[in-house]
């Protein structure tokens, strides 16, 4: 595999970071496409539910965050056996067939688990919606996942999420007028939501309206330009690709101490190929805090691209340790191409091997792992 495939590799993988972390981290920015997109809030509403201590539903739930989806689904099984509650349960399982992306499975029992419902609308039954929006889309079914969230929008006419997500679907239908609707309604929700704006010009870049996605984005700094912080102005100029007033604006901020400004400023330096620069901010801030996973992941991608590769395994592999981290699936496949850098394809295809039993729908993965079984 040629050098400029690798890099565009790590880029893939650097982006798909940015949309796991979103939902779990209140300044984390991303760049997707929508099928990545919906399932960044299964972490979000994992934890939900009434599960007892010492329950099987409990302890499904904690596989299931483990991403040992087989375990989850037998404790599960264990739990119906037991007694439990059906509607945990099926909503555990769920989420757990979700993982093993058998999206028909999913389906099945998260309508089972809706048709529990004792008639009064909870918050698990927003939850169970946005999952099975989620297991929908992945299965083919736009139409269906759109139902699931004029669902959730019929009873929460606010749910900002929702919307946002709604109008992704309708994008990638290319139903554009809708989509757009629906953005404008996010926005309207949250006028100085820069996140929300930011993750909306990246779906609409990806669906090829980049310029409608600017104006967005344009609009945010002259609408909010006696408000807006440097940060937030920093992070725009930084995905609009404008990294010389990135740059100006976030060097303006603590970075050694700031996380939302190193990651930021570090990107930066990166996009104009600075590499060295960018990974010295983010080596300054692990000094500060060693429980930014992504902070180490961007150290990790620096290495690599200065050729660094035993510091680069050692910052991926000390973002593994960040407990619940929410970036484990990058953080696993950048740890695998960093060893076949390092030649040791033998231990490259081991650790490919129980990636793909946790993540089997990685179709990048699955050709990378047919090119490490030919070393």
């Amino acid at each position: 595999m040629g050098e400029e495939s690798r890099v565009r590799r790590f880029k893939v993988q650097q982006l798909y970071m940015e949309m796991k972390v979103k939902y779990r981290k209140t300044k984390g920015n991303i760049r997707i496409g929508f099928a990545a997109c919906v399932l960044c809030l299964c972490p979000l509403l994992s934890g939900c539910g009434a599960e007892g201590t010492d329950s099987y539903i409990k302890q499904g739930m904690t596989a299931v965050q483990a991403l040992d989806y087989e375990e989850a689904l037998s404790l599960f099984r264990a739990g119906e056996e037991n007694g439990e509650d059906k509607r945990l349960l099926y909503r555990g399982m769920g989420i757990a067939y979700m993982g093993q992306t058998d999206y028909e499975s999913a389906i099945a029992y998260l309508e089972a688990a809706l048709k529990l419902s004792n008639g009064k609308v909870e918050d698990m039954d927003f939850d169970m919606n946005y999952y099975l929006a989620t297991a929908y889309f992945k299965n083919g079914q736009a139409q269906e996942a759109i139902q699931a969230y004029n669902a959730i929008l019929a009873l929460r006419p606010k749910e900002m999420d929702a919307y946002y997500l709604r109008g992704c679907v309708e994008l990638s239908q290319n139903d554009y007028e809708k989509a757009q609707a629906d953005f404008d309604a996010a926005i309207a929700l949250d006028p100085k939501n820069y996140d929300q704006m930011i993750r909306i010009y990246m779906v609409l870049e990806e669906y090829g309206y980049e310029e409608v996605g600017e104006r967005y984005l344009q609009n945010a700094m002259m609408e909010n330009e006696k408000s807006i912080s440097d940060y937030d102005m920093g992070r725009i100029c930084y995905y609009m690709g404008d990294y010389e007033n990135a740059r100006n604006f976030l060097t303006n901020l603590k970075t050694t101490t700031d996380y939302g400004a190193a990651l930021y400023l570090g990107r930066t330096y990166e996009a104009l190929g600075d590499y060295n620069y960018a990974a010295s901010i983010y080596a300054d801030y692990v000094e500060y805090d060693q429980t930014k996973a992504e902070i180490y992941n961007q150290l990790g991608l620096c290495r690599m691209e200065m050729g660094e590769y035993d510091l680069a395994l050692a910052a991926f592999q000390a973002a593994m340790k960040v407990e619940d981290n929410g970036m484990m699936q990058t953080l696993k496949f950048n740890e695998i191409v960093t060893y076949e850098y390092m030649g040791d394809y033998k231990t490259a295809a081991a650790l490919m091997n129980s990636y793909l039993r946790s993540y089997p729908d990685d179709e990048t993965a699955k050709r990378e792992y047919e090119f490490l079984q030919t070393r």
